[in-house]
């Protein structure tokens, strides 16, 4: 069994080393050719350890940074003060080799900016796109973009396509379908750079596209990779948390009204359990910055300790597709099949 070294920036997120100190033992002894490179500020993780004495850290190697970029540091000034902070720390580990991939709970854009600094694009790909999936009636769907790019043209958008699709085709599934979001399925509905990927995209037969699909066909399982621009989809992800929250907790509160609720919570109880273990938000943790040189996986500002593992394990997931080597393969001869309207070097 061939060893799988992933790089964890200690200090980002809500919960820093309370979460990512006790995530990373959790997932070393699940999986024994997992190696981590712990990398943070000394004492914070070395008081965390301290609680774990009966832990096995054979497998886990420690990397001390000075300092942590906070939640909401400017990207633009995290790219000129990094090299000893956690993040950046982590991403040349990966950039050097030490590790096959960095796994961050930190802010996104400085995580996104020094990741197209350290690692640097695929060619011809200009902007990296976070995917994840989310679950749907018939399994799980792929969406992105997640918030790396706010205002996207229809080439960026023509580009996360490809990527979304390859993506998925690497995890295993043949001919995924993609789709744009769109406010309806008329050809005559969206704005500009909808329409104009959405034209990009339908003389390509390398990819499955199948056109506009709207909001409510997502969670349907209508298309297997959604793409839309950062802002939609950062919008949309997080309005989908908030409502499984809110729905999870009305619930809960009905059940918990009066005998004849009693009951039936009694009743429904394994079917309950089962729900909620599969639709559970911690499952979907760890979204995939694409188009990079090699693996960045996000994690939510608020993951906890389970939340955390699910992004090691993504980590780990695309390290065994060697995913990478992957989209470089199958990206290049498609980015060359590009005509002038479908350049993949638009800045």
């Amino acid at each position: 069994m061939s060893a799988l070294v992933v790089a964890v920036d200690a200090m980002g997120g809500d919960y820093g080393p309370r979460c990512t100190v006790p995530a990373c033992l959790d997932s070393l002894k699940k999986n024994p050719a997992l190696h981590i490179h712990l990398v943070g500020q000394q004492e914070a993780i070395e008081q965390e350890l301290l609680l774990y004495p009966k832990a096995d850290t054979s497998r886990l190697t420690l990397h001390f940074a000075t300092e942590s970029i906070a939640m909401d540091a400017v990207p633009s000034a995290v790219l000129r003060h990094h090299a000893d902070t956690s993040m950046g720390v982590a991403l040349e580990l990966v950039n050097s080799g030490r590790a096959q991939a960095v796994v961050s709970a930190g802010n996104t854009g400085a995580l996104m900016g020094l990741s197209k600094l350290i690692l640097k694009m695929i060619p011809g790909i200009v902007r990296p796109a976070i995917m994840t999936a989310i679950p749907t009636r018939t399994g799980k769907s792929h969406l992105l973009d997640l918030g790396a790019n706010v205002n996207c043209t229809a080439e960026h958008l023509y580009q996360f396509a490809l990527l979304g699709a390859l993506t998925t085709e690497a995890s295993g599934l043949r001919r995924p379908k993609v789709a744009l979001l769109n406010v309806g399925r008329e050809q005559i509905k969206g704005n500009s750079q909808v329409k104009e990927a959405h034209e990009l995209l339908k003389g390509l037969s390398s990819i499955n596209y199948i056109g506009y699909i709207e909001g409510d066909d997502i969670f349907a399982g209508v298309a297997d990779v959604v793409v839309c621009d950062g802002f939609v989809g950062n919008i949309l992800l997080k309005a989908t948390e908030g409502l499984a929250q809110m729905i999870g907790g009305r619930i809960r509160q009905e059940l918990g009204r009066g005998i004849r609720a009693g009951l039936l919570a009694w009743l429904a109880a394994p079917v309950w359990r089962a729900l909620q273990k599969d639709l559970a938000p911690e499952r979907y943790n760890g979204a995939g910055m694409l188009g990079l040189n090699g693996i960045v996986i996000k994690s939510h500002g608020g993951a906890k300790r389970e939340a955390f593992q699910y992004a090691i394990k993504a980590a780990v997931q695309a390290i065994e597709e060697d995913l990478p080597s992957y989209l470089q393969q199958h990206l290049h001869p498609l980015l060359e099949k590009c005509d002038g309207e479908k350049a993949a070097c638009i800045e």
